[in-house]
C-alpha cells in the first residue's frame, strides 16, 4: 500500500471559497496559541484543511523528531511520512479516514463540541520511536460546516501501543470508541471513578508512596491496594503512571 500526502485530505470536504482576507481573523488566533505553548509542555499545532497545511506549530523539542518548528511547519503532513513508522501511518490514514466520517455525521450545531484522541509512533533525535497521544478539535468551521482549521494537542501518552481511538464531548458527556477490527464507532459508557479512586491518582501524582497515601486517607494499605486494582481495572491499564495519565486526558479529575 502506497500512501501519499493526498490520501489524507480525500475525505475532506470544503464547499466555501475562503479568500485570503478570511485569514485576517487566524492572526490573533495564532498569536493566542502562541501564548498557550509558554505554559504546557505539550506540543501545539494549528492545520489548515482548506490550504492542507500546517498553520502554526510550537516548538516543543520532543514532537519535532530532530527538526525545527519552522520546518515541521513547512513540511505540514509531509512530517508524518518522514517520522512514523510505515504501519502507524497506515493507522493514521484509517484514523484520519474514520474521524472526518464521525464528524460528517454530527449534526451541525454539536461539530465544535467533540474532539478526537489517539496514539501513535513518533521518531525522536535518537532515533528511537516514542509513543504520543494526539488530540484534534475543530477550531473554525466553514459557513456549510466542514472542518477549515483544527488544534491539535501532542503529549506523551499513557497507553502501551498505538490505536486507542475515541471521540469525545465533555460537554455532552458522550465517548465513542473506535473498532479497528469492524471499522465502527461504538458509543461507551462514561468511566465513572470514586473520590477514593481520584483520591489515589491525585496522591500518587503527587509522589507519595502506597503507605503514604494510606496514611492520608486513613485506611489500610489492603484497602488501598483494592481500590487501586479497581482503578486499574476501570481505565483498562497496568500502572499507576497509565492510570494517571490516561485520568488526566479523559479529564476524570
Amino acid at each position: 500500500m502506497s500512501i501519499k500526502v493526498q490520501d489524507f485530505f480525500k475525505p475532506v470536504h470544503l464547499d466555501e471559497n475562503i479568500k485570503d482576507s478570511d485569514y485576517e481573523s487566524i492572526k490573533q488566533i495564532i498569536e493566542i496559541v502562541k501564548s498557550l505553548t509558554e505554559v504546557t509542555y505539550q506540543t501545539i499545532y494549528l492545520v489548515d484543511y482548506y490550504r492542507r497545511n500546517f498553520l502554526y506549530v510550537s516548538d516543543n523539542p520532543f514532537f519535532l523528531s530532530g527538526s525545527s518548528a519552522k520546518q515541521v511547519q513547512k513540511d505540514g503532513y509531509l512530517f508524518y511520512f518522514k517520522n512514523v513508522p510505515e504501519n502507524d501511518l497506515k493507522l493514521l490514514l484509517r484514523i484520519n479516514t474514520a474521524g472526518f466520517s464521525f464528524f460528517r455525521n454530527l449534526p451541525l450545531n454539536d461539530r465544535m463540541k467533540y474532539s478526537i484522541s489517539y496514539d501513535f509512533r513518533l521518531k525522536q533525535k535518537s532515533g528511537n520511536y516514542m509513543l504520543v497521544n494526539h488530540k484534534v478539535k475543530p477550531l473554525l468551521l466553514d459557513k456549510y460546516g466542514n472542518p477549515w482549521i483544527a488544534f491539535c494537542i501532542v503529549s506523551l501518552s499513557g497507553q502501551t501501543e498505538s490505536g486507542n481511538i475515541r471521540c469525545n464531548s465533555n460537554e455532552l458527556k458522550k465517548t465513542f470508541r473506535f473498532d479497528l477490527t469492524k471499522n465502527v464507532w461504538v458509543e461507551t459508557s462514561k468511566i465513572k471513578l470514586s473520590k477514593r479512586h481520584k483520591a489515589i491518582l491525585i496522591y500518587s501524582a503527587q509522589g507519595l508512596t502506597m503507605r503514604q497515601i494510606a496514611s492520608e486517607m486513613k485506611l489500610t494499605i489492603n484497602t488501598i491496594k483494592y481500590h487501586k486494582k479497581d482503578l486499574f481495572s476501570r481505565l483498562g491499564v497496568k500502572s499507576i503512571t497509565e492510570a494517571i495519565v490516561i485520568a488526566i486526558e479523559m479529564a476524570l479529575i
